[in-house]
């Protein structure tokens, strides 16, 4: 809850050292005792003043809208219980380095027998800040250097520059972060960015050079997220031996978006949530507003989580997703979906499923449709070693997986797409350990036993290592 302090509304007892005399034989001055004061949670409090202290840059009327809720307080208790919700907000803003909160008694000539004063005394954020971490995304690693300038305008705004060198991806970017007052869950964010990715199951090589405005806002108890943005593409072969549908889709393009995301999250936790569930609708409309790039693409994900005896969890995902060109040009590699991975469907390698190029380099191609579902079994480790501890970040797994990836034909209708989608299922089992990563991301070791492998597919039959954030 942090730091909350009331100080003492009655006197201290005071002792004085022995003279000698007793106390009895010393006629005691009469003292006009003042009035006592009483804050009891079940006695009306007022409010009278709110102070924050601390402040350099920091615009005042940014903090007016995250603090006026405790005037509304009633009682001591609903003082204490608002004042903290008012700390939260304050370091929601990202602004602060540290936000203490002290309630005393009011004091001057306009003070009432029940007045209170409230003062936050905060420790604002330097004017820029460093990072270096490491992140683990997608079964690959990066390291993450970062320059960050909070409240650069005095109402928590924050310029953002980054560079990421990973084993697969290259990326820096300038970001400019804006939340609307009193509401921080609307906000407004621009981007610039490079981005250089290798795709060795494509052979293929995709720099972007973009730019993107979206806007982020809560309705209801979903988060939505409208973005547009401009991609300049460029696409090549990442080896000499890619083949020449890979080589065909070599070169630039541009490819200009409007996008609409809707999230509703109710789980304890990303990584490895015990309860809770996951609903994510995504869409994407490229060619409308400039481009080279036309197409209309649809994917979801859903996920639940529920509690078991004896500490266990079982969790169910479903993922799948549509993609429609528009017009008679066709979808290019970049925009196509994969799958297939210890992140997806265990025991096939890394977006090694689906369609494929012909002849001796058998390149993914990515396909128009797909699915997958996931049924996953997470238990204690046997005997419980570490409990409380470093032993309950491990947990034990088993898993069923299934999905399909392929090319749609969309002068058939839904029952054909569905039809397809339904035939050649891939799906795996297995079972092993997960090791949670904080709230960053988590590792799995596991034991897969792959089944129904399609001609040109790449298994990973036995032990299968997957590092990342997001997990079928």
């Amino acid at each position: 809850m942090g730091t909350v302090h009331a100080r003492s509304l009655d006197p201290l007892p005071m002792h004085g050292p022995e003279l000698g005399v007793h106390a009895d034989d010393i006629e005691a001055p009469e003292i006009e005792q003042e009035p006592k004061q009483e804050v009891l949670e079940n006695k009306d409090v007022v409010v009278q003043r709110v102070h924050i202290d601390g402040l350099g840059r920091t615009k005042e009327d940014l903090l007016t809208y995250e603090i006026s809720e405790v005037f509304r307080a009633k009682n001591l208790i609903d003082v204490m219980r608002r004042s903290h919700e008012a700390r939260q907000k304050l370091l929601r803003l990202g602004i602060f380095r540290r936000v203490e909160v002290v309630i005393d008694t009011s004091r001057g000539e306009d003070a009432l027998p029940n007045g209170l004063d409230v003062t936050f005394e905060v420790t604002e954020l330097r004017r820029m800040t460093g990072s270096y971490n490491t992140m683990v995304g997608n079964n690959e690693g990066s390291m993450v250097l970062g320059l960050k300038l909070p409240n650069v305008l005095g109402r928590a705004e924050k310029m953002t520059f980054q560079f990421s060198y990973g084993t697969k991806e290259t990326s820096y970017g300038l970001s400019f972060f804006k939340p609307q007052p009193g509401h921080f869950e609307r906000n407004i964010s621009l981007n610039m960015y490079k981005v250089t990715g290798q795709f060795p199951w494509s052979s293929l090589r995709e720099t972007d050079r973009g730019v993107s405005a979206e806007m982020s806002f809560p309705v209801w108890k979903t988060s939505q997220t409208l973005k547009w943005e401009g991609v300049w593409r460029e696409l090549g072969c990442l080896a000499r031996t890619a083949s020449f549908a890979v080589r065909e889709e070599s070169g630039h393009s541009l490819k200009s978006s409007l996008s609409h995301s809707m999230v509703i999250d109710t789980r304890n936790s990303s990584i490895l949530p015990k309860k809770g569930g996951l609903l994510k609708i995504h869409q994407e409309l490229a060619g409308y507003t400039g481009g080279d790039a036309s197409f209309l693409k649809e994917d979801f994900e859903i996920q639940l989580n529920k509690t078991l005896f004896w500490d266990s969890v079982l969790s169910a995902s479903l993922w799948g997703g549509l993609l429609l060109p528009i017009g008679d040009k066709p979808t290019s590699i970049a925009d196509r979906f994969y799958l297939g991975g210890p992140t997806s469907i265990r025991g096939f390698s890394m977006y090694s499923m689906g369609p494929q190029s012909e002849g001796m380099a058998g390149d993914y191609l990515g396909g128009e449709g797909y699915w997958a579902g996931g049924l996953h079994l997470y238990t204690p480790l046997p005997f419980r070693p570490g409990r409380g501890g470093f032993g309950d970040l491990f947990r034990t797994h088993f898993f069923l997986n299934a999905g399909n990836l392929c090319n749609l034909n969309y002068g058939q209708g839904p029952q054909a797409h569905l039809k397809k989608l339904a035939e050649c299922i891939r799906w795996s089992y297995g079972l092993g350990i997960v090791l949670r990563l904080g709230n960053i991301a988590r590792l799995e070791l596991n034991y897969c036993i792959p089944m129904g492998v399609q001609s040109g597919d790449r298994i990973c039959d036995g032990v299968q290592f997957g590092a990342g954030i997001r997990f079928l």
